[in-house]
């Protein structure tokens, strides 16, 4: 009788509770870049109820923090999570990097129907929040192909209604995408002309600039060039220098953006805590190669064989690489034992004499098979570290939601976070923790418009992190990336538990991100 009575009374009790879940004993650094101050955090119906002093208050989960903090759940600026969302679609790895809101979209290339996709991830039950950007590759390609020519004003005014059709689908603003084709062959003109609809929406503009080396400040200057003209913010995408040549020359881009900004532009930067980027194998051809998908084609001309082999022998030059040992194979389904493995050494597995031409070769063998996802080493660490501390850098891991355990990808799909967290904040000293956690939250909710997250604040959404700040740290590596952060011990996505003492849950509550002006 008496259990009967105890089961029929728990729901009431739950019911009255005065917070779904309260968290006690925190120490609250609440992503504004101020410092860290002791406060329970309170949470109910989805939303931050309560920072301050919960007193006698009941809860139906109650979490003893133990001076650890609690910050906003954070928001990566900066995916690519279109190809695996729905294999994955509790995204696992960001989770567990404390990452509870990813914007994707980016470099150019999203979902084309962004009111279906949205429609259609949110069905399969998301763990985390998902924003998207309009990319110009994916409205360039439904409108011309990978056409290498300019567009003509029937195309622009086709492609500028997609980019409408998009925001008004909630993308939060519009992506490029400009050493990747089919955008690579379009003109600033261009480029202005479809961020206006963007804009119009009060949407952002995002760019993979034309140029990270040698023509960085020309690149710079045309991406703030579609923000000044159209009047939006601008953020420019895994801001780097990545020609060896040029290593430790980004104090001079770090001082057009600031000067930009002292003009009165709307400029921030994103950048990943690595001196290694990722991207397809295709990049280190001509773009011409590559237009309308003849790649195969061209390389099986001799003539143009040759041509292709001698500006890539130049492009080689200007890098400051000597040889392709700096560009390693991530993921190549036709032969998953090349991943891991450098061009270099996948030459000479080939049986070819180490030369730079035997290794273009060996690009050119990748590249009739379909391509590769690579790593490169091409940045210096002098200048990731300068970024960094650039005030107006926000965090973003250019990954995206991960299988588990196949290829070889990028760590910083896994462990962006928990690395600046780790090696730059507790190890290096190269930011505070505060300051830190701004760049994870409140910066980039500011840059794309999530007014309701990035703030550990009564009414805002309950993303929420709990985390020790003397263990969390990335443990992926580029020869073991399979591996989860550590020190994330309770995640928070629109209220309910995700992340429970260090390990996923079954909890679904992501949602996507409509944009809306």
């Amino acid at each position: 009788m008496i259990k009967s009575l105890l089961l029929f009374l728990a729901p009431v009790a739950a019911w009255t509770a005065d917070y779904d879940i309260l968290i006690r004993n925190a120490r609250v650094v609440d992503g504004t870049g101020n410092a860290w101050f002791r406060a329970d955090v309170g949470v109910k119906d989805g939303k931050i109820a309560l920072v301050g002093r919960a007193g006698g208050a009941t809860a139906g989960r109650t979490i003893d923090a133990r001076e650890h903090i609690v910050a906003p759940g954070f928001i990566d600026v900066h995916t690519h999570i279109e190809s695996t969302v729905e294999k994955v679609p509790r995204g696992d790895n960001y989770l567990l990097d404390g990452v509870t809101t990813v914007v994707t979209g980016n470099c150019g290339g999203s979902q084309m129907n962004l009111g279906e996709w949205f429609d259609k991830i949110e069905k399969l039950g998301l763990g985390l929040n998902v924003a998207s950007l309009i990319g110009h590759n994916t409205v360039r390609s439904e409108v011309m192909g990978t056409a290498n020519r300019l567009a003509t004003p029937d195309e622009i005014a086709k492609m500028q209604a997609l980019v409408d059709r998009a925001m008004r689908d909630g993308a939060v603003g519009f992506s490029t995408g400009l050493i990747y084709i089919p955008g690579t062959y379009s003109n600033t003109a261009e480029v202005v002309a479809l961020a206006k609809p963007a804009a119009a929406h009060g949407g952002i503009y995002t760019s993979h600039m034309r140029d990270e080396g040698e023509h960085v400040i020309e690149a710079i200057t045309e991406a703030v060039t579609v923000g000044k003209e159209n009047g939006m913010p601008v953020e420019l995408s895994h801001f780097k220098i990545d020609n060896r040549r040029l290593w430790g020359s980004s104090d001079q881009s770090l001082a057009l953006v600031e000067k930009f900004r002292r003009e009165g532009v709307d400029v921030v930067v994103d950048q990943y805590p690595y001196d290694q980027s990722s991207t397809n194998l295709g990049i280190r051809l001509p773009s011409w190669a590559l237009a309308e998908g003849k790649v195969k084609e061209r390389l099986a001309d001799p003539g143009l064989r040759r041509k292709i082999a001698e500006e890539m022998m130049r492009n080689l030059a200007d890098l400051g690489q000597p040889d392709y040992s700096f560009a390693t194979v991530a993921r190549f389904r036709p032969n998953t034992a090349y991943e891991g493995k450098t061009i270099s050494e996948i030459n000479v597995l080939k049986g070819r004499a180490q030369t730079v031409a035997n290794e273009i070769e060996t690009i050119f063998d990748l590249m009739n098979d379909g391509g590769a996802q690579m790593i490169y080493h091409s940045m210096g660490e002098v200048d990731v570290e300068r970024i960094m501390r650039y005030p107006f850098t926000a965090v973003g891991s250019d990954g995206g939601i991960i299988e588990f355990g196949v290829g070889m990808p990028h760590p910083r799909a896994y462990g962006t976070n928990a690395r600046v967290l780790g090696e730059y904040v507790r190890v290096r000293g190269v930011l505070t923790l505060e300051d830190a956690v701004r760049r994870m939250t409140s910066l980039p909710a500011r840059t794309f418009g999530l007014r309701d997250r990035g703030l550990v604040r009564e009414n805002m959404a309950a993303d929420l992190v709990l985390f020790d700040p003397a263990r969390v740290a990335d443990r992926a590596t580029f020869a073991n990336p399979h591996q989860y952060s550590q020190g994330f011990e309770v995640v928070l996505v629109n209220g309910k538990i995700v992340v429970d003492d260090a390990k996923l849950t079954d909890a679904r509550p992501g949602q996507a991100l409509r944009h809306s002006r």
